[in-house]
């Protein structure tokens, strides 16, 4: 059973920049696709990233197109969103989660098999 924690996460002034980590374990995800999603409050949880195999191309919201950056890293079983120039509406609880299938919409959330806890990001003017 893979597990993910995120981390990272925190009170940032809006233009300043976070780096999200999520890491795996109890498995690897080194061929899994990873994704970043967001819930804002009062909102429904929504796409950020994806990343899949080293090399691979990667998709973004538009929302985020630009100044966040989804990477796997040296370490086996970790994947970090880098958050630059945020804006208070990227507040949100930050989720990352892995999908063993590579069809379907990588913007559905239902193409995830497993889900981290969340880390709150918040972005004061």
């Amino acid at each position: 059973q893979v597990q993910l924690v995120e981390s990272g996460g925190g009170l940032v002034q809006a233009g300043g920049s976070l780096r999200l980590s999520c890491a795996a374990s109890g498995g690897t995800v080194d061929s899994y696709k990873v994704g970043w999603f967001r819930q804002a409050p009062g909102k429904e949880r929504e796409f950020v990233a994806v990343i899949w195999r080293p090399g691979a191309p990667t998709y973004y919201a538009d929302s985020v197109k630009g100044r966040f950056t989804i990477s796997r890293g040296n370490a086996q079983n970790t994947v970090y969103l880098q958050m630059n120039s945020l804006k208070p509406e990227d507040t949100a609880v930050y989720y990352c989660a892995a999908g063993s299938g590579f069809g379907g919409d990588y913007r559905s959330q239902f193409q995830y098999d497993y889900w981290g806890q969340g880390t709150r990001v918040t972005v004061s003017l």
